[in-house]
């Protein structure tokens, strides 16, 4: 079982700040309504460009595009970005109570078609209702995983290749095909931590992702779902979402961390505390708990960070160490099940070199990467700068900022 890492495209906003796109007005959408926060970025489709295209070059097989409010559609998005790489795949989130399932297997279809097989699914069930009542879903937290079970099973009959029927309590469909399945079958990846969900993954889902908790943690949960999935006969693998601070040593790391928690006011820390804990996601509820909102004692686990989760919700906790100790944590996490790392960091276009020139020699010297195709194949060094900067030009600066 070998390591496949991901990394993640912030359609939402990017920047040196953990603030990201809550510094914009508008969810970093329009350039002219930044607010005075320095060093945001706004998700423009050239800047994401230059973050896939370095995913591609560092060897990533993938990056997460995220779904909601306050972000780019993924769809969309990820597509035009087929256009401007050549072997990275596009992780692509989507909320299946907001679109047809029938149309949404003719979509995956086509975007396989257009990228030439580089389509995975993130399905995304949704934890917060007034999100959901946004999109004018007006279902409950279990009746909402309810109907995922119910997409997913149509989604998989619309790619069987033949017509069929499908009567349930949130669907009904008479005839349902996609006259050109997808080849190859796009991957799909599932969260959710509820007593609800986990039942959804075993029937349905390739991969099961939890977000970045202790590894004691994360084995009882690959215990429940790998349990679940063998009384319906299935396989699951497994896959994690984390974001990474990895430099030269250990200090510089945990500098870093230090740095982006100093950018936190304690209004921002309680503004965005009050509204993450009103969600109903279960796994929302799992990573406030890790710092109960508190700076202190940040460090919950080995080199496990939860400082993210102070203002950001979805995944909050971040691997922080010299580029040797990143990769102890993941050698670790792979012992007990994970296949897949959905990885990121602030910004994302540094952290992913760091991350890249650093921890992914790592982990190949110690034989957890396919022998797929080599990052950068073809990229001649050049003023004495890796292979990773192109022409020789410097990539990151001092500080990692």
């Amino acid at each position: 079982m070998s390591v496949h890492l991901h990394w993640f495209l912030p359609t939402g906003g990017d920047g040196r700040t953990l603030v990201d796109r809550h510094a914009y007005t508008d969810g970093g959408i329009r350039r002219d309504r930044i607010t005075a926060v320095s060093g945001v970025r706004a998700p423009d489709i050239e800047y994401l460009a230059q973050i896939a295209k370095a995913a591609e070059q560092l060897g990533f097989e993938a990056v997460l595009t995220p779904t909601g409010t306050w972000c780019e559609d993924a769809w969309l998005t990820t597509v035009a970005l087929t256009q401007v790489t050549e072997r990275l795949k596009f992780l692509v989130a989507f909320r299946p109570g907001v679109i047809s399932p029938v149309l949404a297997a003719q979509m995956a279809a086509t975007y396989q078609r257009i990228s030439r097989g580089r389509l995975l699914l993130n399905v995304v069930t949704g934890g917060d209702s007034t999100e959901q009542k946004r999109f004018g879903d007006h279902l409950d937290h279990d009746r909402r995983y309810a109907r995922t079970d119910e997409f997913l099973q149509i989604v998989r009959g619309a790619w069987g290749g033949a017509s069929f029927d499908f009567k349930g309590e949130h669907y009904q469909v008479e005839g349902g095909l996609t006259a050109l399945p997808p080849d190859p079958l796009p991957q799909i990846f599932f969260g959710g931590s509820s007593a609800a969900a986990g039942p959804v993954a075993a029937r349905n889902v390739d991969v099961y992702l939890t977000w970045g908790e202790p590894p004691e943690e994360v084995k009882h949960k690959i215990d429940w779902i790998r349990g679940l999935a063998e009384k319906e006969g299935r396989t699951v693998r497994f896959g994690i979402r984390l974001h990474t601070i990895s430099r030269d040593s250990s200090k510089e790391a945990w500098a870093t961390a230090d740095r982006l928690l100093d950018d936190l006011d304690p209004a921002t820390v309680a503004a965005a505390q009050q509204a993450l804990g009103k969600s109903e996601s279960v796994g929302q509820q799992r990573m406030l708990a890790l710092h109960g909102g508190s700076r202190d004692k940040l460090e919950i686990s080995p080199n496990l960070w939860a400082g993210v989760g102070l203002v950001r919700g979805g995944a909050g906790t971040a691997l922080v160490g010299s580029h040797a100790e990143v990769a102890d944590r993941i050698e670790e996490y792979h012992s007990l099940g994970i296949e897949h790392f959905v990885l990121s960091g602030y910004p994302h276009l540094e952290e992913a070199y760091w991350f890249g020139e650093g921890v992914r020699p790592e982990l190949a010297a110690r034989g957890l990467l396919d022998a797929g195709p080599a990052p950068l194949d073809g990229v001649p060094a050049a003023n004495g700068r890796p292979a990773s900067a192109p022409g020789g030009a410097p990539l990151l600066i001092a500080g990692g900022r």
